[in-house]
């Protein structure tokens, strides 16, 4: 993808319209979903609580609702993950981006990490769901990055994503062109995490990332329109 042949319609379509925070309420919830229609985003992304709220705000448009999974931190173990991850499935999400186990990623237990990945996917799969894998990429080496996306070239999630935006670092350009470099065509690349201007916006889409994860949508937009007038 090339950032130079976007519209402002097709630049908010990469975009996952975010609010993750500890302290949402309806209002900010309602607030995201109204935004995001407002501007035809892909989707929004929110804890599991809120997927069947955010599905019904929804219902008229085709803004999907991606529900955020073992959620910032990844440590829930496989079961609890697989369990939310159907319930989030069944209250209606039509995304899942869900967080690996970062410390198996780190012991350089790759079995593990596929499996998770496999069980995962495979739900997704089942139930016709687009499925994201965050690595976490400010606490991994980059060889670790380049494993992590060889595992996932072979298990074939929808996409693979550099950050929750809840760790030490967010996403980079380097990191999502070694991962887009890593899986090719296979699989899709999702930057997040620190994204909330159109130039570091821009570096990302330029460096190989088909959707954007940011709560400054609207600045993005706003910056991309008075780039090109």
């Amino acid at each position: 993808m090339n950032s130079s042949n976007l519209t402002k319609e097709s630049l908010a379509k990469l975009f996952d319209h975010t609010f993750l925070k500890a302290y949402a309420t309806d209002a900010d919830l309602t607030k995201l979903c109204d935004e995001a229609k407002t501007m035809n985003t892909a989707m929004v992304a929110i804890n599991t609580e809120w997927t069947a709220f955010c599905k019904e705000q929804l219902k008229d448009s085709d803004v999907h609702v991606g529900a955020a999974i073992g959620f910032p931190l990844g440590q829930c173990g496989l079961e609890t993950k697989l369990f939310e991850c159907r319930h989030a499935i069944e209250q209606g999400a039509d995304e899942i981006d869900y967080v690996i186990n970062i410390g198996q990623a780190k012991m350089h237990h790759w079995d593990y990490i596929k499996d998770e990945m496999e069980k995962i996917v495979a739900i997704c799969k089942e139930h016709h769901v687009l499925s994201k894998v965050i690595f976490e990429n400010c606490y991994l080496e980059k060889e670790e990055i380049q494993k992590l996306s060889e595992i996932a070239k072979e298990v074939k999630p929808d996409f693979i994503k550099t950050s929750t935006g809840f760790g030490t670092g967010g996403a980079t350009a380097e990191d999502v062109k070694l991962m887009k470099d890593t899986v090719g065509d296979a699989v899709q690349v999702k930057a997040a995490g620190g994204i909330r201007s159109w130039q570091t916006c821009k570096a990302m889409i330029d460096a190989g990332a088909t959707r954007i994860g940011t709560s400054s949508s609207i600045q993005i937009l706003k910056e991309f329109e008075e780039a090109n007038a």
